[in-house]
């Protein structure tokens, strides 16, 4: 749809990160801000339609990803309209992955960030994909306690795995 992020199809940078996201049969996976559900089907083929879950903020976007998972097969994900974590309680996810609008403000990521590393299983994963380098670098590190970072095709993949229960800068401030 011409509305939505990349209407003619998949986008380098998706592409990009699913290229390095190692998905595992049964893990519990969040698409976050989904769009029209390519990286959720994608994770629904592989790990379990049951066990993925797609947020979008768009009603436009929801609606192409519930098409998108009929055409496809994987009907049972589920799909939440969302802006980010704020519509939707799911918990205990294996993966995070997004895609997130990285041309304005750093507002939507920060959340994205701070938010899902609350869902997130320990030793959970969140990989993200961005043109930009050093603010999610930054944030990263200072929730996760550290980020592998790989640039594929000029795009930054970003993942960083859940190792502790607390943000990364209240123990290293706390002195835990």
């Amino acid at each position: 749809h011409p509305k939505l992020f990349s209407p003619l199809g998949l986008d380098a940078g998706t592409a990009a990160m699913l290229s390095l996201v190692e998905f595992g049969e049964g893990q519990r996976v969040l698409d976050l801000g989904c769009g029209y559900g390519v990286v959720g089907i994608v994770a629904a083929k592989i790990v379990g339609e049951e066990n993925v879950v797609l947020v979008d903020q768009d009603p436009l976007a929801v609606r192409l990803a519930r098409e998108n998972s009929i055409m496809n097969g994987v009907s049972r994900i589920k799909i939440h309209q969302s802006d980010g974590f704020t519509g939707f309680s799911d918990t205990g996810f294996d993966l995070i992955l997004s895609n997130p609008p990285y041309h304005s403000d750093f507002s939507v990521p920060k959340a994205f960030i701070e938010k899902g590393f609350n869902r997130l299983l320990l030793g959970g994963k969140m990989y993200m994909v961005t043109k930009r380098q050093t603010w999610y670098k930054n944030k990263l590190v200072a929730i996760f306690g550290g980020v592998q970072i790989s640039c594929v095709d000029g795009y930054y993949v970003f993942m960083s795995e859940k190792r502790s229960t607390q943000y990364a800068q209240n123990r290293i401030r706390g002195g835990k």
